[in-house]
């Protein structure tokens, strides 16, 4: 990431366009930090793994807050995507008992990805990218493939990271304190939410013997 950086944005005449994906506001907030001093950053809120209603809404609302409330050497907009649940249905359909972390996140990272892909294509935006490899839960190798596929389909450049990395993912905690952002315990599709549920009931059972 670093590298493009320097190649594309570095005593330019005109900052380039990035569109970012995001997963939800606290991912969000490390890499809005390092991309608005380079980009001109948009974020595209599409998420249609979110579960359910009420969550997805409320992690949109943070989003907004977030970039309305953060500020940034360059300009940072918003763009929310459609809430298409049933595309992600579709897509899990005969995944739903694979443990998170596996196949059926690198298709949902696929999903979410290639309508990134397709946004910044249509709309000129010079890169694409994505929070998602922020998270040590999320693997960000598999990302970065994804990416680099994509942006051969698409013809627009993806920038590869690894937002975890110089302890991305610990400032990004902090950032998170500092502005009071509603974190969620899963990451947030049921099955994930049904996984993270086992887990926290079974961790009380074994806390009460």
């Amino acid at each position: 990431m670093e590298d493009l950086i320097k190649e594309n944005c570095i005593d330019k005449a005109q900052t380039p366009r990035l569109l970012l994906h995001s997963c939800c506001g606290p991912c969000s907030t490390y890499c809005i930090q390092t991309l608005a001093e380079y980009f001109e950053v948009t974020v595209f809120y599409y998420n249609p793994n979110i579960y359910p209603p009420e969550e997805y809404h409320m992690r949109v609302n943070e989003q907004q807050r977030f970039i309305n409330e953060f500020p940034t050497k360059n300009p940072v907009h918003f763009v929310e995507g459609r809430y298409d649940t049933e595309r992600f249905y579709d897509m899990a359909r005969g995944m739903e008992d694979i443990p998170e972390g596996k196949e059926r996140c690198f298709k949902c990272y696929r999903l979410r990805l290639e309508e990134s892909a397709v946004y910044a294509k249509q709309n000129g935006f010079d890169f694409f990218t994505t929070t998602l490899s922020i998270s040590p839960l999320k693997n960000a190798q598999k990302l970065n493939e994804i990416g680099r596929n994509l942006e051969n389909e698409y013809k627009v450049r993806y920038l590869f990271s690894d937002f975890k990395k110089k302890e991305g993912y610990k400032k990004s905690t902090e950032i998170s304190k500092q502005y009071n952002m509603y974190r969620q315990y899963y990451c947030g599709c049921v099955f994930s939410k049904a996984q993270r549920d086992r887990e926290i009931a079974q961790k009380a059972e074994i806390e009460a013997v």
